[in-house]
This record gives structure tokens, C-alpha cells and sequence, in this order.
């Protein structure tokens, strides 16, 4: 059974280093161990083909949900589709965050959602606002907006020094998605 005794903190991971999801569904594993109950909300991202997407769903107590389609938002150019899926994902995340269904909710690539202009900075501080006070919340994706850094508890920045895309590494299946 969970245990609420502390309140929920708003956690955010952003910067151009890789590790920024994977860190926020390894939050999500260490909740599912302890029996709590986790909704993984995608923004920008429809495919199945992540292999941590792929594990979670096999998870009790874990539910993905993605709010994209299966190929780039282009900076500057969204498609109404882009627009009508980020809208879909807010409209679900704010249900969500007010349900008391949840212990711990992440919005994957939010951050990147708000800073393409698919989702309005001002909703996702208001979100931020009325959470319940015992429910973790996850912010992930590079760009995060200052107002949103403030309004975190605890922020990280995964910060590039070196990645093997430099030297003509293509993405690897297990590793980077």
C-alpha cells in the first residue's frame, strides 16, 4: 500500500545529455517495486518501438499512454495533428493529476512540447498548482522554460560531454530507444 506520509515533490529533467526519460522510467520501476501506481504520459512520441515502453506495459501497476505520432514535430511547423494530440495529452494529464488514481505521474517531453508551442506554459503551471499534495510529478525534455525550473522541487540537467552520435553512431536498439 502506498504510503503518503511525505508530500509529492515536482520533479524535472531537462538539458541536452542523454538520459532524460530513461532516468524519469526508472523512477517509474523503483514505484511499481514499492506497489504504487503510475501513469507515463508521452508527449511527441507515438511509437512502439521504445524498449522502455515496451517493458513498462509489462509492468503491474504501470500504464503508458502516448500523445504523438511516429515521426519528428518539426520545430516552428507542427501539424494540426501535432496540435490536437498535445491538447489530447494535457486534457489527459490534468484528469490524471486531479484523479487520486496515481502515486506518480511523468509527462515525457513536455518540456519539449511547451517550447515547440504545442502546449501553453501557462497550463502546465496550473497543473503544477493544483496537483495533490502527495502525488509525484515528472517533467521531462530538453528546453525546459525558466518558469518551469522554478516552479520544480527538484531539477536536473543531463548535460552532454561526450555521446557516440559524434563519432557516426547510429541509435541502437536496447540503448537508445
Amino acid at each position: 500500500m502506498p504510503n503518503h506520509e511525505r508530500p509529492g515533490t515536482v520533479q524535472l529533467y531537462t538539458g541536452d545529455g542523454k538520459g532524460k526519460t530513461t532516468a524519469a522510467f526508472g523512477l517509474a520501476l523503483r514505484a511499481a517495486g514499492h506497489g504504487r501506481r503510475v501513469l507515463i504520459l508521452q508527449f511527441m512520441k507515438g511509437s512502439e518501438r521504445y524498449g522502455e515502453v515496451l517493458a513498462a506495459r509489462r509492468l503491474a501497476g504501470v500504464a503508458v499512454e502516448q500523445y504523438g505520432r511516429d515521426d519528428f514535430v518539426r520545430r516552428g511547423a507542427p501539424t494540426a495533428e501535432d496540435r490536437r494530440l498535445a491538447a489530447a495529452g494535457m486534457a489527459r494529464a490534468r484528469q490524471a493529476v486531479a484523479s487520486g488514481d496515481y502515486d506518480l505521474v511523468i509527462l515525457d517531453e513536455l518540456n519539449v512540447a511547451v517550447a515547440y508551442g504545442l502546449v501553453p506554459e501557462d497550463d502546465v503551471l496550473a497543473l503544477i498548482k493544483g496537483k495533490a499534495a502527495a502525488l509525484e510529478l515528472v517533467l521531462t525534455g530538453r528546453e525546459a522554460p525558466p518558469a518551469l525550473i522554478e516552479a520544480a522541487d527538484l531539477v536536473t540537467e543531463m548535460k552532454e560531454i561526450k555521446h557516440p552520435y559524434q563519432r557516426g553512431v547510429k541509435a541502437r536498439e536496447g540503448v537508445e530507444y
